[in-house]
């Protein structure tokens, strides 16, 4: 049986026999940004992608940088506008 890896779109295909045999060259493809899709005969059954980028914090100084220039809210005002809210959400669907 012959293995073979086909391009689609930017997705490559490999098939079971093929993800068996040369999984560390695939592992490796995969641990530099490629992504596959496992075929069974013939139709897709599993992907194989990167895990997302280790999550970075944004320092303190940038996360304080991104709130200047926001207006303040009041917070009696914004009780009382929650509170209007609430009463136009006060029917109960199940009480019809």
């Amino acid at each position: 049986m012959q293995c073979y890896i086909r391009i689609v779109s930017e997705v490559n295909e490999i098939s079971q026999r093929d993800l068996r045999t040369r999984s560390k060259e695939i592992m490796d493809a995969v641990e530099s940004g490629h992504r596959f899709t496992v075929t069974r005969d013939g139709r897709g059954i599993a992907e194989l992608v990167p895990l997302r980028g280790r999550r970075t914090f944004v320092p303190v100084a940038e996360f304080v940088a991104l709130g200047r220039g926001l207006t303040t809210t009041d917070p009696d005002r914004l009780r009382a506008d929650i509170d209007s809210m609430g009463d136009q959400l006060a029917d109960d669907p199940y009480a019809r």
